[in-house]
């Protein structure tokens, strides 16, 4: 078993990347079923340092939503409100309430922590 530091270059990290694809399914209580889990810990470190992923805001996620599925504003009527009060949320008019919020993750099974983050109206 290779002596891993922390990743601090794309080089070693995709180095690190390698030996745990060559290693992915290791049996637990091995060596290599450690140094995986080590190598993991290195590789979650370092991608939360330099892959920012910021979370979509919410509005984002209900557009989102829309298209995957085909469907248009209207078909949100009931969840989000009367077809005025869809438009005003989907355009930013309106903040989402957690009534609408526990609708829509009921109706879409989509984890409400995603929906109740604050956004800026307009």
């Amino acid at each position: 078993m290779e002596n891993w530091n922390v990743i601090r270059d794309e080089a070693y990290y995709n180095k690190v990347i390698k030996r745990i694809q060559e290693i992915f399914h290791a049996e637990p209580g091995t060596h290599e079923f450690d140094e995986l889990e080590l190598l993991s810990i290195l590789v979650d470190e370092y991608e939360n340092k330099h892959f920012n992923i910021s979370t979509p805001k919410p509005i984002e996620i209900i557009k989102f939503v829309i298209r995957q599925r085909g469907l248009r504003q209207i078909d949100l009527v009931g969840i989000l409100g009367d077809k005025t009060n869809v438009s005003k949320v989907l355009n930013r008019k309106r903040p989402l309430t957690i009534q609408m919020i526990r609708k829509f993750s009921k109706a879409f099974n989509i984890s409400a922590d995603l929906l109740i983050q604050e956004y800026e109206l307009v």
